[in-house]
């Protein structure tokens, strides 16, 4: 896997996509706002349409963003369980008031915070790739068909996979060292990054389809 060439790529992708469009380029800044909008258009991008599609038919745009808002409230829904079982309990311990119950609680919350870590990461893995599926199927149930999404993984490689990810991850953190340094200049910082903010999902999501793709899995 060219993590390089991946990154290069959905830069161009994301700068092509606004750069010279400013109607476009402004309806997706909007989108961020009305955020099903630009879900709905990250789904188009998941389905590898290339170059960028244009903003248009908000109203499937709007039902895809709800779609996948869903199907990403269901894949959170076992770490917040994790969370709140964990939370809850440490919570009716130091509620108590004995030193060693408050002891207990607080062992518990870090505890649990850190299972929720464990949790949300492991589902995360499978949830980036169960998206793409889904808007390649338009099917809720293959957003879940887990033992497909791990097969789908498995062709990719677990370790390119994670690899690939903390690449993204490292980019974006670097992206947003930069807008948060912009953003200390007076409005026009503030301008700067709500521009920024679409082509950044833009980017993402277009690497993310990249690493979708690297396998031979059929999607």
């Amino acid at each position: 896997m060219d993590y390089g060439s991946m990154l290069g790529n959905s830069f161009e992708y994301a700068k092509e996509a606004v750069w010279g469009k400013w109607m476009k380029w402004i309806f997706l800044v909007i989108s961020t706002i009305i955020f099903p909008l630009l879900y709905g258009y990250v789904m188009e991008i998941y389905r590898g349409k290339t170059p960028a599609p244009e903003f248009e038919d908000w109203v499937k745009l709007f039902i895809d963003g709800i779609k996948l808002l869903i199907v990403g409230i269901i894949y959170s829904i076992p770490a917040l369980i994790v969370m709140a079982i964990f939370l809850g309990g440490s919570f009716a311990l130091m509620a108590s008031g004995s030193d060693a119950a408050v002891a207990a609680g607080a062992g518990g919350m870090l505890l649990g915070m850190l299972i929720t870590f464990v949790v949300a990461f492991i589902i995360g893995l499978i949830a980036a790739f169960g998206v793409i599926r889904f808007a390649r199927t338009d099917s809720f149930g293959e957003a879940f068909n887990i033992s497909a999404i791990l097969a789908h993984i498995g062709a990719v490689g677990w370790g390119s996979y994670i690899i690939a990810l903390i690449v993204l991850w490292v980019a974006v953190i670097v992206i947003g060292v930069v807008l948060g340094i912009l953003m200390m200049i007076p409005i026009i910082g503030w301008l700067i990054a709500i521009f920024i903010e679409p082509v950044l999902a833009i980017f993402v999501a277009r690497y993310m389809t990249h690493i979708y793709e690297s396998a031979a899995a059929p999607a």
